[in-house]
């Protein structure tokens, strides 16, 4: 039995099943042909956000910061490279609380950052503060 996963596009939202088998051969999306795991963390917005968590198989880690944080910007390159080495583990995304303040609400987000993870659309962990690289893949590791 063929296992897939189904994947939402970070450019045009197109939903896609990906074999299971091929997760890691670069699968781009049927309808734009853009690469579906980027490697590297993707905006969501306030209009994206829920069809982007639910749609997704893999699980969704989510940064919310603001562009005036200084702990966020101080955790962005940590959250960049640890995208780039789980690729194919999870889709990275974050979330400008400024820009998208009704998912901002949504999710009561207090302080910032915030990591959360999502599975099939649910909330599965979250954790507030900035955390250095290896604390942070350790939480991943337990969570995902």
């Amino acid at each position: 039995m063929n296992s897939s996963i189904q994947l939402v596009c970070s450019f045009c939202g197109g939903i896609n099943r990906v074999p299971s088998a091929k997760i890691d051969a670069n699968p781009l999306c049927g309808k734009c042909k853009e690469k579906l795991l980027v490697g590297k963390p993707i905006a969501l917005l306030d209009s994206n956000f829920q069809r982007s968590i639910e749609k997704t198989d893999l699980p969704v880690v989510v940064d919310f910061w603001a562009t005036w944080c200084s702990p966020c910007q101080n955790f962005a390159p940590i959250f960049e490279e640890v995208a780039q080495h789980w690729g194919t583990r999870a889709v990275f995304a974050k979330v400008d609380t400024d820009v998208n303040q009704q998912v901002s609400s949504t999710y009561q987000i207090r302080s910032i950052p915030t990591l959360m993870v999502f599975k099939q659309g649910k909330e599965v962990a979250r954790m507030s503060g900035a955390l250095p690289r290896v604390q942070f893949e350790q939480w991943l590791s337990q969570v995902l």
